[in-house]
Protein backbone atom coordinates (compact mmCIF):
# COMPACT_ATOMS: atom_id res chain seq x y z
CA UNK A 1 0.00 0.00 0.00
CA UNK A 2 1.25 3.89 -0.58
CA UNK A 3 0.28 6.05 1.94
CA UNK A 4 -0.01 10.40 2.21
CA UNK A 5 -0.65 12.77 4.18
CA UNK A 6 -0.85 16.21 4.31
CA UNK A 7 2.02 17.19 7.24
CA UNK A 8 0.07 20.20 8.80
CA UNK A 9 -2.66 17.93 9.34
CA UNK A 10 0.03 15.59 10.89
CA UNK A 11 1.26 17.67 13.18
CA UNK A 12 -1.56 18.99 14.40
CA UNK A 13 -2.16 15.03 14.75
CA UNK A 14 1.13 14.71 16.69
CA UNK A 15 0.15 17.52 19.07
CA UNK A 16 -3.82 16.78 19.84
CA UNK A 17 -2.94 12.54 19.93
CA UNK A 18 1.03 12.18 19.86
CA UNK A 19 0.39 9.63 16.98
CA UNK A 20 2.27 10.23 13.86
CA UNK A 21 0.85 9.43 10.60
CA UNK A 22 4.14 7.14 9.55
CA UNK A 23 3.48 5.04 12.57
CA UNK A 24 -0.22 5.01 12.07
CA UNK A 25 0.46 3.38 9.01
CA UNK A 26 1.28 0.35 10.52
CA UNK A 27 -2.03 -0.66 11.55
CA UNK A 28 -2.68 -1.70 8.33
CA UNK A 29 0.00 -4.53 8.79
CA UNK A 30 -2.19 -6.03 11.62
CA UNK A 31 -3.88 -9.26 10.06
CA UNK A 32 -6.57 -8.80 12.94
CA UNK A 33 -7.57 -5.48 12.02
CA UNK A 34 -10.98 -4.02 11.92
CA UNK A 35 -12.66 -1.45 9.38
CA UNK A 36 -15.96 -0.02 8.58
CA UNK A 37 -17.02 2.53 6.11
CA UNK A 38 -17.27 6.19 7.76
CA UNK A 39 -21.35 6.90 6.74
CA UNK A 40 -22.33 9.22 9.76
CA UNK A 41 -22.13 11.96 7.15
CA UNK A 42 -21.59 13.29 3.68
CA UNK A 43 -17.61 14.09 3.71
CA UNK A 44 -17.87 14.26 0.23
CA UNK A 45 -15.33 11.43 -0.40
CA UNK A 46 -15.32 7.71 0.85
CA UNK A 47 -13.95 7.61 4.71
CA UNK A 48 -13.12 4.79 6.37
CA UNK A 49 -12.30 3.65 9.98
CA UNK A 50 -9.44 1.00 10.75
CA UNK A 51 -8.73 -0.49 14.04
CA UNK A 52 -5.59 -2.43 14.49
CA UNK A 53 -2.57 -2.80 16.49
CA UNK A 54 0.74 -1.60 16.35
CA UNK A 55 4.07 -1.01 18.49
CA UNK A 56 2.06 1.88 20.28
CA UNK A 57 -0.74 0.21 21.05
CA UNK A 58 -4.26 -0.17 19.38
CA UNK A 59 -4.85 2.65 17.17
CA UNK A 60 -8.05 4.30 15.03
CA UNK A 61 -7.03 5.29 12.14
CA UNK A 62 -9.51 7.49 9.34
CA UNK A 63 -7.99 7.51 6.00
CA UNK A 64 -9.67 7.91 2.51
CA UNK A 65 -9.07 6.57 -1.12
CA UNK A 66 -7.50 8.98 -3.11
CA UNK A 67 -8.90 8.39 -6.79
CA UNK A 68 -7.60 5.74 -8.34
CA UNK A 69 -4.15 5.66 -7.84
CA UNK A 70 -4.24 3.17 -5.12
CA UNK A 71 -3.04 5.43 -2.53
CA UNK A 72 -4.32 5.56 0.95
CA UNK A 73 -4.69 9.15 2.42
CA UNK A 74 -4.58 9.56 6.06
CA UNK A 75 -7.08 11.67 7.89
CA UNK A 76 -6.55 11.00 11.63
CA UNK A 77 -4.73 8.76 13.85
CA UNK A 78 -5.27 8.56 17.55
CA UNK A 79 -4.95 5.25 20.28
CA UNK A 80 -7.97 3.76 20.28
CA UNK A 81 -10.77 4.23 23.11
CA UNK A 82 -12.07 1.65 25.08
CA UNK A 83 -15.36 0.65 23.29
CA UNK A 84 -13.30 0.36 20.31
CA UNK A 85 -10.37 -1.77 21.76
CA UNK A 86 -13.05 -4.16 22.61
CA UNK A 87 -14.13 -4.14 19.51
CA UNK A 88 -10.93 -4.73 18.20
CA UNK A 89 -10.57 -7.98 20.64
CA UNK A 90 -13.80 -8.86 19.51
CA UNK A 91 -12.39 -8.53 15.80
CA UNK A 92 -15.88 -6.62 15.02
CA UNK A 93 -16.18 -3.44 14.29
CA UNK A 94 -20.43 -2.82 13.63
CA UNK A 95 -21.20 -0.30 10.97
CA UNK A 96 -22.54 2.74 11.30
CA UNK A 97 -26.20 3.34 10.17
CA UNK A 98 -26.75 5.75 7.29
CA UNK A 99 -28.27 8.41 9.10
CA UNK A 100 -27.56 11.13 7.17
CA UNK A 101 -28.85 9.72 4.08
Amino acid sequence: MDFEWDEVKNSVNKQKHNIDFADAVHVFIDDRRIYRKDTRKDYGEERYQTIGMTRFGILMVVYTFRDNNGITRLISARKANRRERSSYELGILKPFEDSWK
